[in-house]
């Protein structure tokens, strides 16, 4: 949900509010991980897609329109164009999807449209477009309702000597979730999406526990029941291994990937020479954990940063903690234990739910908490998991990688994913394991739940200064130079 106790909807399927005596629905596993790209899932994943289902929900106004115009607001026209949401909008307008984008292809396009003058909305009807003025970043401006949340869009379809033939609000909620205006206010059984019955839906940890005691289940076999109400077990798993293959190309990726990242902020990836260094000089000391964590991590996280395909994680943001901790402590290096994969990945995506219903996973309301500390509650409930805890030790070390990430800002220099962000990323993932070994050595009694975090999370982030919510008008933000 937003802020404002609204829900909020997803790329799939609208997700309303749970509210008493309501229909028990539930998020899905698919909801949480998503093939994106990078640098953010809030500030260019969901502007992608946003502008694609404007003209998919608008196509029949196509043939009549001669302009296009999109208005960006909040969080977005504050950093937007270090997070390429521009770009972001252009290739949704394009008709391309994230998980299919030819990454190679992407230039040729943005390089055509700038020689050309010329964008084919959806690849179907082309008209005249300027990026320069048709898409417009409003720093100083709100929607007519601001309250409903930080990240803003209004985009406009125009005819003939500038008629307007439609125009539409949408938000981009985080983790590249999105909803029109509309689904804000709609009633219940009139929101659009998915209303399929889970078998074992939950609203808050305390009832996934008590399903999972009165069940005789773990959380990850809760989820995959769950997943069966919505499609064939073996897609599930096909669908769960295909995460898995993106998250495993990224990392590779990123740790044989050389050069300065994109932005201005010249800054280099390290990960390739950590890489090198570990493979040539194997490191037998307790530290050395951390040094393959933090690889892992910031390998993805610096691939996110230049832009390319990466698994929100439950952001983009955040997307190194769980890929890094998975890596690490799933394969032996050359094989991966399948089974262990999938229910690190069904468990942290039941977790990674409860976080969006009850609060956010969007920098721009929560924080860099309700990212990297959310990827962190996440990866530590995963790997509780897969070293055979309870569900309540997971529970537990959900609560643990959140209850210490709790206040953390998300104050991007220069507004791109890199300063703090990649090393955040490896911080997390390093935070997660030993979170998941607290909890494994933890008696049942514990002062503080996870739903009481969740709720604190939420709290924090309602009182955060939004200078410090992914403006860049606060913190490291303004107080580190831009070499």
């Amino acid at each position: 949900m937003n802020l404002s106790g609204k829900a909020t909807a997803g790329v799939t399927g609208f997700m309303p509010n749970l509210g008493e005596g309501a229909p028990r629905m539930s998020l899905s596993v698919f909801d949480v991980f998503k093939i994106g790209i990078g640098p953010s899932s809030s500030h260019t994943l969901g502007p992608m897609v946003i502008a694609r289902r404007f003209l998919e929900e608008n196509r029949d106004y196509l043939p009549l329109s001669s302009r296009v115009e999109v208005d960006l607001f909040g969080s977005l026209a504050l950093t937007g164009r270090g997070h390429a949401t521009d770009r972001a909008v252009i290739l949704g307008l394009m008709g391309e999807r994230a998980e299919t984008l030819n990454a190679g292809m992407v230039a040729d396009k943005l390089n055509h449209l700038q020689t050309s003058g010329m964008v084919s909305l959806l690849g179907e009807h082309v008209i005249s477009f300027n990026a320069g003025t048709d898409i417009r970043f409003e720093p100083k401006s709100d929607l007519p309702r601001p309250d409903q949340h930080a990240n803003g869009m209004r985009l406009s379809l125009f005819g003939g000597e500038n008629e307007t033939l439609t125009r539409q609000v949408y938000y981009s909620v985080g983790g590249g979730f999105v909803c029109s205006e509309a689904e804000f206010n709609a009633p219940l059984d009139g929101q659009p999406g998915r209303q399929t019955l889970m078998p074992f839906a939950f609203s808050s940890a305390d009832e996934l526990l008590e399903i999972c005691k009165r069940e005789s289940l773990t959380i990850a076999e809760i989820m995959l029941r769950n997943e069966d109400a919505l499609r064939q077990r073996e897609d599930t798993e096909t669908k769960l291994d295909a995460i898995w293959a993106v998250m495993l190309a990224c990392i590779e990726r990123g740790l044989t990937t050389k050069g300065i990242l994109p932005g201005g902020l010249d800054v280099k990836r390290r990960a390739p020479e950590l890489w090198l260094e570990l493979k040539k000089h194997p490191q037998n000391a307790a530290e050395a954990l951390f040094d393959w964590l933090n690889v892992y991590a910031m390998a993805v996280n610096e691939e996110n940063a230049s832009g390319n395909q990466v698994v929100t994680a439950p952001t983009n943001g955040a997307a190194g903690i769980i890929p890094s901790v998975i890596k690490h402590y799933c394969t032996d290096g050359f094989t991966t234990n399948t089974h262990q994969v999938r229910v690190f990945l069904l468990t942290a995506a039941g977790i990674g739910m409860l976080f969006k219903q009850n609060a956010s996973i969007s920098g721009a309301e929560m924080g860099c908490q309700g990212e990297v500390g959310v990827a962190c509650s996440m990866a530590a409930a995963g790997l509780a998991a897969v070293w055979g805890g309870e569900p309540w030790q997971v529970e537990r070390a959900a609560e643990i990688g959140m209850e210490h990430n709790l206040g953390l800002t998300c104050d991007p220099v220069g507004g791109l994913v890199q300063i703090p962000c990649i090393e955040r990323n490896a911080i997390g993932a390093v935070k997660a394991v030993n979170a998941a070994r607290l909890a494994l050595r933890s008696g049942e009694d514990s002062k503080v739940s996870l739903d009481q975090v969740i709720e604190t999370m939420r709290q924090t982030g309602v009182d955060m200064n939004n200078k410090y919510k992914e403006t860049s008008q606060g913190g490291l933000a303004v107080n580190v130079v831009e070499c």
